[in-house]
């Protein structure tokens, strides 16, 4: 079944056909399913969230911390197994502790950035697994949540996801020269009496809104990928901050449609195949050069 393993690719109203099209413009012919407006939808949903805050990941050179706080986040699904509640609702509030862990055990415990990662990575990944462990029964598409399923996003969780991508949009809005004085010159931005570690903790809970928007689209074991390549892709073409932001929006949304195409055509998981286009494209711009400094 074309996207990977599961039945997302049959209709979601119950009926038992399977989509078998080949044909290219079949594409448009399928929208008339749910599941697949679903998943478009997602797609462009995510392509907000990673397209800004990927730029401050990129730029502000944290990478793994998005990885370290999506693979913690993994806690928050196991946990919404054993309780019985959504594990994307109870991974928001999960992933925002983890983010806050990584920057206050870092600075107060007074350990390098990475360790700190590295422990709240461990642990988040290891309660995951107690909590699965616990649950009675069989977490039937803990995968999707792993590797990714954009083609098995509920209308329920694009709610959650608009709601994020609002208050993601609302707080770079409000608090965006304070963002660029810490991404640029931490220490200069304390200097002159700007809240540095205080505003550094709220960028980490963005990054952790984040993940949980891309969790549904590509996992837990892939989010790194699309929260960082459209924004370094970005970058190799225009050194204005807010372009690369816009830029970096509109390659994710075209990573993650195109790769949700060819999953369809050559009956591939969507998740990886959303990557490997993020990663193809990265390595053809690659060979452009890009400039050291930035318009604000």
């Amino acid at each position: 079944m074309p996207g990977g393993t599961d039945s997302a690719w049959y209709p979601a109203q119950g009926t038992e056909r399977a989509l078998t099209y080949t044909d290219a413009t079949d594409m448009i012919e399928i929208l008339q399913y749910e599941f697949m407006v679903n998943a478009l939808a997602a797609a462009l949903l995510a392509a907000v969230a990673c397209g800004i805050i990927g730029v401050y990941v990129v730029v502000k050179r944290i990478v793994f911390i998005g990885g370290g706080i999506a693979h913690a986040s993994f806690g928050g699904i196991g946990l919404g197994y054993l309780i019985g509640i959504e594990p994307v609702l109870c991974a928001i509030p999960f992933s925002i502790a983890s983010a806050i862990a990584i920057g206050e055990v870092s600075r107060r415990a007074k350990l390098a950035e990475d360790t700190a990662i590295g422990i709240i990575w461990a642990m988040g990944m290891a309660l995951g697994i107690v909590f699965i462990s616990l649950t009675p029964g069989y977490a039937p598409d803990l995968f999707s949540y792993l590797f990714g399923n954009i083609l098995t996003v509920p209308r329920s969780d694009l709610s959650v996801m608009l709601l994020l991508d609002v208050i993601i949009i609302v707080v770079v809005c409000l608090l965006y020269k304070e963002f660029l004085a810490i991404t640029f010159d931490e220490e200069f931005a304390t200097v002159i009496g700007v809240p540095a570690h205080k505003l550094y903790l709220v960028l980490l809970c963005l990054i952790a809104l984040t993940v949980v928007l891309l969790i549904r689209v590509v996992g837990v074991i892939l989010v790194i990928a699309l929260l960082t390549i459209p924004a370094a892709v970005s970058r190799r073409f225009t050194n204005d901050l807010k372009k690369m932001m816009l830029l970096s929006i509109f390659f994710a949304a075209s990573f993650a449609i195109t790769g949700l195409y060819l999953s369809y055509l050559f009956d591939l998981p969507s998740g990886s195949m959303i990557v490997l286009v993020s990663g193809i494209v990265f390595l053809i711009s690659s060979s452009r050069s890009s400039g050291h400094s930035f318009k604000y």
